[in-house]
C-alpha cells in the first residue's frame, strides 16, 4: 500500500508544474463566403490572427466547400450569411455591456444589408481579454 501511495504523490508532483505551465487555447471558428467584397475583412482578420501566436487555434470554413457546409450545418447556420465568427464556441458576447453578434460583415464594410453590429476592433477585445493581452 506505501508503495502505491508513493506512486502516486510522486506523479502528482512530476505533473503539478507541468500543469502550471499548460495554457488555455482561445479557438475562433470562422466561417465565410470567399467571394471579392468579403476579401478585406478576410485579409485583415489574417493580419490580427497572428498577434496572438500560439494562444489562438483558428479554423476557417469557406461556405461553398463541402468543410465548410458541413461545419455550417453542425452549427445550425441556415441563412445566406456571408460571415460568422465564434470565439470559444460562442458568436455571441459582451463588450463594454454591449451584446455583439459577429455575424455579417463588420460594420462600415460590405454591402449595407448584410452588415452586422460589430468592428474587428470589438473582436480584438475579445481576443485580448481571453488570452490576456494587452
Amino acid at each position: 500500500m506505501k508503495k502505491l501511495y508513493f506512486i502516486i504523490m510522486a506523479a502528482l508532483l512530476i505533473t503539478a508544474p507541468l500543469n502550471s505551465f499548460a495554457k488555455d487555447i482561445v479557438h475562433v471558428d470562422v466561417l465565410y463566403m470567399n467571394h471579392g467584397p468579403m476579401q478585406p475583412t478576410l485579409r485583415e482578420l489574417r493580419a490580427v490572427f497572428p498577434k496572438y501566436k500560439d494562444q489562438l487555434l483558428v479554423s476557417w470554413y469557406d461556405v461553398d466547400s463541402k468543410k465548410g457546409i458541413a461545419f455550417k450545418a453542425k452549427m445550425g447556420i441556415k441563412e445566406h450569411i456571408p460571415m460568422v465568427i465564434w470565439v470559444d464556441g460562442k458568436f455571441e458576447v459582451t463588450v463594454d455591456n454591449r451584446k455583439i453578434k459577429f455575424k455579417g460583415f463588420p460594420t462600415g464594410s460590405g454591402p449595407s444589408f448584410f452588415q452586422g453590429e460589430w468592428t474587428i476592433d470589438d473582436l480584438v477585445v475579445i481576443l485580448d481579454q481571453k488570452t490576456k493581452v494587452k
